[in-house]
């Protein structure tokens, strides 16, 4: 939820321990004036600039000078209510901050973090246990599901490749009789299979279990063209690009599925007849951009927003030879989460898609 910004906790403890200062400081003055100098002078009256010196004087005392050492003390509180309240709000402060940050780290999918807060007993370090129990159960958790999509789709790999070479067996076998059954068990089989790997590619991501190189979107861009540009001639869908340099750390494995996955989405959603995908990357010092856009119907923004999700399919194809699993969005934003990126897609006016990758950026090198 947004918030509107406003004074931090740190600013509103100091100047109310300089608040409470000065406010002590007046009570203070102002009874001193009253008991103890009362009948020994005139009117209260606002010293002139001249007064302030004759503070500083040792034959000057009593109430010629009260009021202008009054003003003096008063501002020497102020000051150092403001500069020692600062500081002991930060020293106050510091554990919430060493929370807040790991409250940051776990956000950004890092349950390993641990803020083990040392120091005796207190309400910050009770918040500080407390949290750290929180991430425990929660990495447990979170591991416990991912060795079960892991083991689950091991297990299913074997019996359904099983079942796909009996079926390839079957179709080549030229004594046995054609039949439609056949065909439809072989497509059941596959999409089954493209599941299990999908599954298991998406576990894969979330344990972030791979090694980081530096590569160029670019180049990934053109492979991932390549290997799907039959499949866009296929269906009548062209082609453009604007590929640009852009380096950046992570897996050239992963990065080339999170491509190929992007445009398969981009041709198998795109129009019917004379449908256009434009791809383009760019970079600067802090975001390498990666970007795919296609024509297509109109979509419903709700429905924008849930494309990423598991089992999700905004449109129908345009093909039926590509049905698949429905997670080509969901792998493609882990991917990019698990790269310390993001994914973003917003619907263009007149129909279709855009579908951008930010990643952190690299340097290029000099050649």
């Amino acid at each position: 939820m947004a918030r509107a910004p406003g004074l931090s906790v740190r600013l509103k403890l100091t100047l109310s321990y300089a608040s409470f200062l000065v406010l002590a400081g007046v009570l203070l003055l102002a009874a001193v004036w009253v008991f103890l100098l009362r009948g020994r002078s005139t009117a209260f009256r606002f010293p002139a600039l001249a007064d302030f010196g004759r503070v500083f004087d040792p034959s000057n005392f009593g109430p010629v000078v009260f009021v202008p050492a009054a003003i003096i003390v008063i501002g020497f509180l102020l000051v150092f209510g403001l500069v020692g309240g600062w500081i002991l709000a930060g020293r106050m402060l510091a554990p919430l901050t060493r929370i807040s940050n790991a409250a940051r780290k776990a956000q950004g999918g890092s349950l390993s973090f641990r803020i083990e807060m040392e120091g005796r007993k207190d309400e910050f370090r009770e918040l500080a246990d407390a949290f750290d129990a929180m991430l425990a159960q929660l990495e447990i958790r979170d591991a416990e599901q991912q060795r079960f999509a892991a083991n689950a789709s091991h297990e299913l790999r074997t019996p359904l490749a099983i079942t796909q070479t009996l079926l390839d067996v079957a179709l080549n076998d030229p004594d046995r009789e054609d039949s439609q059954l056949d065909q439809r068990l072989r497509m059941v089989n596959t999409r089954a299979i493209e599941l299990t790997e999908a599954l298991l590619l998406l576990s894969r991501v979330d344990q972030r279990t791979f090694d980081r190189h530096q590569v160029d979107l670019a180049l990934i861009a053109d492979e991932a063209i390549e290997t799907l540009l039959p499949l866009a001639e296929k269906h009548g869908v062209a082609i453009e690009t604007d590929l640009n340099p852009t380096p950046c750390h992570g897996s050239h494995t992963l990065l080339l599925q999170l491509a190929t996955n992007l445009l398969h989405n981009a041709i198998v959603h795109n129009l019917c007849d004379d449908g256009r995908i434009h791809i383009g990357t760019a970079t600067d010092c802090v975001t390498a951009q990666l970007t795919f856009e296609n024509t297509g119907i109109e979509l419903d923004p709700s429905v924008i927003s849930t494309l990423i999700e598991p089992f999700q399919r905004g449109t129908e194809r345009v093909g039926g030879d590509h049905v698949g699993a429905g997670l080509g969005l969901a792998i493609a934003n882990r991917i990019a989460q698990a790269h310390d990126g993001d994914l973003s897609l917003r619907p263009h006016a007149d129909g279709g898609l855009c579908s951008t990758v930010r990643l952190p950026a690299t340097a290029r090198s000099s050649s």
